[in-house]
């Protein structure tokens, strides 16, 4: 069925530019082991989240936080590590984007040659929009951003790699940054924001209904 989701004011041209330049700033963190020059690409009062368990999901609001937590604290000690892009899907009507990676370790098993590898599909979805006050007026920024990974197949690796004596001083002082008493991380019911995207969660966007039935979105 189709969506009738609200359109935005927003060309596939633009979306495709903007996309082209986040891939590039993702390569230029991953060759410098810091990720916080990427929280200029979202807006000031963007969201960004993912779930650990079913009762302890990290989420950063502002771009302050996000910087300072998801891209900082949470990506701190992951140096050599990559997260290349393997397929994106464009969305030009509703201004969305999903992006779909592998994250990939740069440390060798010895036994195989390879990068040790978290398995199963790991992806982030945005939400794009234009700016249409403060400093970045005009511009497109991330609106709001939900990741999702293989959260048995992330603790399998790092034991992994901990097994063979591969795990650098950065990587085990990273694996100390758990639970609740970290930046960022609530319980279910504490969450800032919700755990499908803001806009998502009020049926901006809802295709069907649990019956089956259309449901028109709202602007």
């Amino acid at each position: 069925m189709v969506s009738t989701s609200p359109t935005p004011d927003l060309t596939r041209a633009e979306l495709d530019e903007f996309w082209e330049s986040w891939l590039q700033v993702n390569r230029d963190a991953e060759q410098q082991g810091d990720w916080r020059v990427m929280a200029e690409w979202y807006a000031e009062d963007a969201s960004y989240g993912w779930m650990y368990s079913h009762d302890e999901h990290f989420m950063a609001v502002g771009r302050d936080q996000i910087r300072d937590w998801a891209i900082g604290i949470e990506m701190d000690g992951f140096d050599g590590w990559h997260y290349d892009y393997q397929a994106t899907v464009v969305d030009d009507r509703n201004a969305m984007i999903v992006g779909f990676w592998k994250q990939r370790s740069g440390i060798t098993n010895d036994e195989t040659g390879r990068e040790y590898e978290i398995l199963g599909i790991g992806g982030s979805w945005f939400g794009v929009e234009r700016q249409t006050s403060g400093a970045d007026v005009g511009r497109l920024k991330f609106a709001w951003q939900r990741d999702w990974f293989d959260m048995p197949s992330t603790a399998h690796t790092f034991i992994e790699i901990l097994k063979a004596g591969k795990a650098p001083a950065t990587l085990l002082k990273r694996m100390e940054v758990a639970g609740h008493g970290v930046p960022g991380h609530y319980h279910l019911s504490d969450i800032p924001s919700p755990v499908w995207p803001p806009p998502v969660e009020a049926g901006m966007y809802l295709i069907t209904t649990s019956t089956g039935s259309t449901t028109e979105g709202t602007s």
